[in-house]
């Protein structure tokens, strides 16, 4: 079937739908199994052994591939044992397997968030109105639109009032189109209608711009006009974080580093050798693979990937969902956040508390007529908080609004829009004997639907609406707004035929006003705080609203935003003010009341180009653009459009200004993690650089093979770095000022941290082989021991281990930490086992060509080890002794 060319009856009569009930449960369902989920193809995800290679295929593994190729040839030749050559490949392969598992958890961990901020509609079965998932869609289902809501298939418009939808995804036309219902009729010879002409029917891909409408669904997934296009639509790829980015130059930067201390290592052996040999190759050779070994952080950047997988899923789990990686760092240094006051920053339960008119019961119809919002047989009312607060007030009064609808049938709306600032609907008002005459009722901001009166109704009699009277009730709005009200106004306008046109500038012009309505909506009780830790965290929080003035104005000294110092303007005195004018200005002001979309955007702007990292949120269709604006998006699960939860970096499923703040102390937590874990693991890398190139020089051999350090890298380390990941937020992470976005991964001295710490575990390690050389040989010299190398493994593995305890804190005592991290103590503790049996077992200690090790010898080994404790602390102690001198 055409259904554009067809009338609305035929189209649900074909799909074997209603208008007034849509499908049954059951019917749905047996479709849905039929025909499939309402879904594009998504590309074919990777396979595990293209995974695999792709693992294989970073610069710093193939170097060790080519290095353990070698080892084997030169084995070979030498008629040697391949342990090296076994070990190297066992452990290359081992980081790989890890490497293909850690991204597939952090892929789940993504695709469950995807879930969780999965696209829904509100569809019609059974007769009600109910909310599922839009994948979930088939035809035949009657699917209810309204403005920001993202089109989730193709359908034929069955019903709608002012619908506009931008269709630019599929036509590439901008300009939205005006929708409506009637079937189209070809015109002659013309065998089709091209897709941008067909007015009744919507499109998955388009969005709804304005105005609401209802469709029954012709077509789900492959079968639209989208899939069509598609052919076969690839997931989009999580981009790199800015983080990430810097480790992968970083990589780079320590393969040139590698190749650099190579030439020099090959330089020494040269002149020491004094002449180019088979034997001088074999040793030199050896020296650079333990070099590269020592080098090359393996576990780095799998760490990096499984902290970052974990802290966005734990972040889900306190109603923050990250939809972009790159938003947990940006967190951590979040300035300002811009937020919406209603249902933000409070609890979005409006109740009518106050009202002002002649004629309360009147006011009450007026206003329950003019809204959206329904109330069922049980007295719940659903639909957007004002209008719902409006509908249960009404039948609090007793007028219940489905008895009113029917009385006073809806025939013709202007909806909402946030420019206006007010709706209208047009109803028919039928009298016994006489000819229908219509009552127009509109309702919106007072200030607003002021301008608009030339009348008021006083004690149901539409007088002339002087300036004194005028003054009256500008001043009983004010009364309300001083005590925090929402306060809406409404009118009418009688009509005695049908008006021909329902745009909003025929119909809302000589009004007469009715009355007004004081709603309040109480803050959120932990928002407080929240504001608060914001002050204490370097944060300052600006309040946007759509509400006046006085209302922002005392919700703000409530909760502590408008401080002394600080002003409240409303969006006519934004427009006022010049680009410069505002600049000089914006940083005064935290308050912006009567706002419109496009005031957020410059509030944004301004904010960022003067240097600050910024956080808005938004919920409506024309939030978009400032969402996109700022550095990071925040979108509003509840009451959020599709729109704007597309365009957003993160979601909050409990649309709370609190769990905001609750996103810069997890993003925190976790950047501060991902720091300690990369000093940790670079501070170790760096001691194995040093203490390689150090015993290279001094004995012509490494004192630690490449299978040692590939061991201490990926077994010794690796498990204590994943558990410095799961570290809880240190005490003061909310106490001090948001990190510059732009610092470098070594900021903040970490990199002075990671040279003095490689240093002392280094000279720990040197230390530690001339003394098990001592045990070897009885006397103190430069000669190659197997004994020391034994005494050098253990001591680096037990400095790493205590090294750990250590980077719980940057620059707090470990001893000063209140909570314990366990996974921390059991990764130590299983490193420690680990170590231990590679020393003890006699086949592995044979492997890695140990020697026995006497009690004595191992206590030395985990003294010297341990020395890294008291040794840090005392650094970190004098640190922030300069650090506390410095801030005075």
């Amino acid at each position: 079937m055409t259904y554009y060319c067809e009338e609305k009856d035929a189209v649900l009569s074909e799909l074997q739908s209603s208008q007034s009930n849509g499908l049954t449960a059951v019917e749905a369902e047996r479709r849905l199994a039929e025909n499939g989920k309402n879904k594009l193809a998504a590309a074919k995800k990777k396979s595990l052994f293209r995974r695999f290679m792709e693992q294989l295929a970073d610069p710093m593994i193939i170097i060790l591939i080519v290095a353990a190729v070698i080892s084997g040839v030169l084995a070979v030749v030498e008629n040697e044992s391949f342990a090296d050559v076994i070990i190297i490949m066992a452990v290359v392969i081992i980081n790989a397997v890890l490497g293909v598992f850690q991204e597939s958890k952090a892929e789940k961990a993504i695709e469950a968030l995807q879930e969780m901020a999965a696209a829904t509609s509100k569809v019609l079965r059974d007769g009600k109105v109910m909310q599922i998932h839009s994948e979930d869609l088939v035809v035949g289902d009657v699917v209810l639109l309204e403005a920001g809501d993202a089109v989730p298939a193709d359908g034929r418009i069955i019903e709608c009032a002012s619908l506009k939808i931008e269709e630019a995804a599929l036509t590439g036309e901008s300009v939205p189109v005006t929708k409506e219902v009637e079937k189209i009729t070809l015109s002659s010879g013309a065998k089709d209608v091209p897709l941008g002409d067909r007015k009744n029917m919507v499109y998955m891909g388009s969005t709804v711009v304005y105005g609401r409408g209802v469709a029954v669904v012709t077509a789900t997934g492959m079968d639209t006009e989208m899939g069509k296009i598609a052919g076969a639509l690839a997931q989009a790829e999580e981009g790199k974080t800015p983080l990430q980015i810097k480790l992968s130059q970083l990589s780079k930067i320590l393969t040139v580093l590698v190749l650099g201390i190579c030439v020099i290592v090959f330089g020494v052996q040269l002149i020491r050798a004094g002449s180019l040999n088979f034997e001088f190759a074999i040793d030199s050779f050896m020296a650079a693979v333990s070099l590269a070994v020592a080098a090359i952080p393996e576990g780095l950047t799998a760490v990096v990937t499984v902290v970052l997988s974990i802290g966005v899923t734990n972040m889900s789990k306190r109603n923050a969902i990250i939809r972009k990686l790159t938003a947990v760092e940006t967190l951590g240094c979040a300035q300002i956040i811009c937020s919406d006051k209603t249902g933000t920053l409070t609890q979005n339960k409006m109740t009518v508390v106050d009202c002002y008119s002649t004629d309360k019961e009147f006011t009450a119809i007026a206003m329950a007529l003019c809204c959206d919002a329904e109330i069922d047989e049980d007295g719940v009312v659903t639909g957007e908080p004002t209008e719902a607060a409006l509908v249960a007030w009404a039948n609090k009064l007793g007028k219940n609004k489905n008895e009113l609808q029917k009385q006073y049938p809806r025939v013709g709306e202007a909806p909402f829009d946030s420019g206006r600032k007010m709706m209208t609907t047009v109803h028919a008002s039928p009298l016994e004997g006489q000819d229908t005459w219509y009552l127009q009722y509109t309702k919106g901001a007072p200030d607003v639907i002021l301008d608009k009166c030339t009348c008021a109704v006083i004690n149901d009699i539409p007088c002339d609406l002087t300036d004194e009277l005028r003054e009256e009730i500008l001043a009983a709005n004010k009364a309300m707004a001083d005590k925090a009200l929402r306060v809406l106004a409404c009118a009418q306008r009688v009509w005695v035929a049908k008006p021909n046109d329902f745009s909003p500038d025929y119909l809302e012009e000589e009004l007469c006003f009715v009355g007004l309505c004081g709603m309040i909506d109480p803050v959120r009780p932990e928002v407080k705080d929240a504001i608060e830790q914001c002050g204490e965290a370097g944060i300052r929080p600006i309040m946007i609203t759509g509400d006046h003035i006085d209302t922002a104005v005392a919700i703000a000294k409530e909760l502590g935003i408008l401080t002394e110092g600080a002003r409240a303007i409303s969006g006519s005195q934004l427009n006022e003010m010049t680009d410069e004018e505002f600049e000089k200005e914006f940083q005064s002001i935290s308050v912006y009341a009567r706002v419109q979309p496009e005031h957020k955007t410059r509030i944004v702007n301004a904010w960022r180009k003067a240097g600050y990292v910024t956080a808005m949120t938004g919920d409506g269709v024309n939030d978009a653009p400032s969402i996109k604006a700022a550095d990071i998006g925040v979108g509003m699960g509840i009451t959020g459009t599709d729109v704007t939860k597309n365009v957003a970096d993160m979601v909050l499923t409990d649309d709370n200004f609190a769990t905001i703040v609750g996103a810069v102390e997890e993003g925190r937590r976790i950047y501060d993690n991902i720091r300690k874990a990369i000093q940790f693991l670079l501070a170790s890398n760096m001691s194995e650089v040093i203490a390689v190139f150090l015993s290279t020089i001094l004995l012509g051999s490494p004192l630690l093979a490449s299978a040692h350090l590939l061991w201490i890298n990926l077994v010794t380390d690796c498990f204590p770095a994943l558990a410095l990941g799961m570290e809880s937020a240190e005490p003061n992470v909310m106490k001090r000022k948001p990190r510059n976005s732009k610092a470098g991964i070594f900021a903040d001295g970490m990199g002075v941290d990671v040279v003095y710490q490689g240093v002392l575990v280094a000279a720990l390690v040197l230390f530690s082989y001339f003394v098990g050389s001592y045990f070897e040989y009885h006397v103190w010299s430069l000669k190659v021991s197997a004994h020391g190398t034994t005494m050098a493994f253990l001591t680096m593995s037990m400095a790493e281990i205590f090294h750990s305890l250590n980077m719980r804190s940057q620059r707090g005592s470990m001893f000063s930490m209140k909570k314990p991290n366990k996974m921390l103590f059991i990764a130590a503790f299983v490193s420690l086992l680990a170590t231990t049996a590679v020393c003890e077992i006699d086949f592995l200690a044979s492997a890695f060509s140990f020697t026995k090790v006497g009690f004595a010898e191992y206590g030395i080994a985990i003294a010297l080890g341990f020395c890294v404790i008291p040794v840090v602390e005392l650094v970190k102690w004098i640190q922030r002794k300069i650090a506390k001198k410095r801030d005075k």
